[in-house]
């Protein structure tokens, strides 16, 4: 299990975090801090220059999933994570690449009054270098304002404490003791394991009657997708198209679809690649649009997008796949790909 300390930089995460160790029977404290002064060392200059943050390297993210669950692998019992995650999307991808693993996550955000923070923020002088503790001083103010933009979905996401009259070690047991009684329930994100070895997945083109197509946002990885998913063994692909969008989207389809293409996708470790399908799911009415509904824990959103749309919202194997897919449509064939790319 993994309790993940949340809040405002300057809110008292890692202080709180190391009283917590102490209070949550075999427990041990992991600081992603480490793991982005770790990329600074490794990382080109030119590349470190491309992003504000640590955060937004896709490296950061995937280390910080890999570096917890060896971790826990390593040492088992709970792992006490400080980390400020003020973008949903990252919360998203770290959380749900951690259910991939099926690691419990619970979540905690420290809270105090604005006035409050903004004073404690003041007082920090931890490095012993005036120019230093001026800067993190200023980099705690100047994300503040960030803050108060996440704080709706935080406080509505995790497990909300004020410590606005609370010592660090008041708040550590605050926390504990809400851990210890399961007032900090798991995260609702929600993920199958990782394959371990290829896999074969269908995918399913739904259209408006503007010939737009419909997209969904998971939660639990980066980029837009097609609603779809795995083939489960001994399940048809086409039938495995249409229990994807009545889970995923709320719609039972009237006809079994047809098929658009089929993609081979290339292993890249640590993934084994595998059969992708595209089907055509036919066209949505209003009444049918209406009718959607998304599950909470597994997607974000939903939209009908044009070919040039989606270009700016899938991945590019995903992209490179759709557009093949809407040719295919045209021309009322089937297509045979391999990585994305047409064959024969």
């Amino acid at each position: 299990m993994i309790v993940w300390i949340n809040g405002a930089f300057g809110a008292g995460k890692s202080s709180t975090a190391r009283e917590l160790v102490e209070l949550i029977p075999n427990s041990t404290l992991y600081d992603p801090e480490l793991t982005g002064g770790g990329l600074r060392r490794l990382l080109p200059a030119k590349r470190l220059a491309e992003v504000e943050d640590y955060q937004d390297l896709p490296i950061w993210r995937r280390l910080v999933v890999d570096t917890a669950a060896a971790l826990l692998a390593e040492l088992g019992g709970v792992l006490v994570v400080p980390m400020t995650l003020l973008r949903q999307e990252y919360r998203d991808e770290i959380f749900g690449g951690l259910a991939a693993r099926r690691i419990e996550v619970r979540h905690v955000l420290l809270d105090p009054e604005e006035t409050i923070l903004r004073e404690r923020i003041d007082g920090r002088s931890e490095y012993g270098d005036p120019e230093v503790d001026a800067r993190v001083r200023e980099w705690c103010h100047t994300h503040l304002t960030p803050y108060r933009a996440a704080r709706d979905w935080l406080a509505a996401d995790a497990y909300t404490v004020d410590t606005s009259a609370l010592t660090v070690a008041e708040a550590a047991r605050s926390v504990a003791d809400a851990v210890r009684t399961g007032r900090v329930t798991s995260c609702g994100i929600v993920q199958t394991p990782e394959p371990t070895g290829e896999t074969l997945a269908a995918g399913v083109l739904l259209f408006d009657d503007q010939d737009r197509f419909l997209l969904v946002d998971p939660t639990y990885k980066p980029g837009w997708e097609f609603p779809g998913g795995v083939v489960e063994p001994g399940e048809p692909p086409a039938r495995a198209g249409m229990r994807e969008v009545a889970e995923e989207i709320g719609l039972e389809l009237d006809a079994v679809p047809r098929l658009l293409l089929v993609d081979w996708e290339r292993p890249q470790p640590p993934g084994y690649g595998g059969l992708r399908l595209l089907f055509d799911g036919g066209r949505l009415g209003p009444e049918e649009t209406a009718r959607v509904r998304l599950p909470g824990a597994e997607l974000r959103g939903w939209r009908f997008v044009t070919e040039e749309e989606a270009a700016e919202l899938l991945p590019p194997v995903r992209y490179r796949r759709l557009r093949w897919a809407l040719r295919a449509r045209e021309r009322g064939t089937v297509l045979n790909l391999e990585a994305g790319a047409p064959v024969g």
